[in-house]
């Protein structure tokens, strides 16, 4: 099964040059890597990045991840939560996440 990480584009850069990232300024505060589902990621990124251009919608096989933790948040819903740093040989692909009329569209193959 994928999970999906929301990077804004200096966030991936960094993913890429360095081979791994502790996250995003949020993960970093909460002490673990945020992740959704293909269900949860269109309202992550309307809840979170609202208005932000120039995202990257990372997939990652949760099967092959160690350290995920499914917890609570968003009304109850469980979330994928990663208790490692994420490297880039996690990542199973990458695409841009683009801003139209104010949504973000997501790929096609967003399962």
């Amino acid at each position: 099964m994928l999970i999906y990480k929301i990077f804004r584009a200096p966030e991936w850069d960094a993913l890429k040059a360095d081979g791994s990232t502790e996250g995003a300024p949020i993960d970093l505060a909460d002490g673990y890597i945020h992740l959704s589902t293909a269900e949860q990621a269109a309202e992550t990124a309307a809840k979170h990045f609202d208005g932000v251009d120039g995202l990257w919608l990372i997939a990652v096989d949760v099967d092959k991840l160690d350290n995920v933790r499914w917890e609570p948040s968003r009304g109850g819903a469980l979330f994928p939560h990663l208790y490692r740093p994420l490297r880039l040989d996690d990542v199973v692909w990458a695409e841009p996440l683009p801003l139209v009329d104010g949504a973000h569209v997501f790929p096609d193959r967003l399962a």
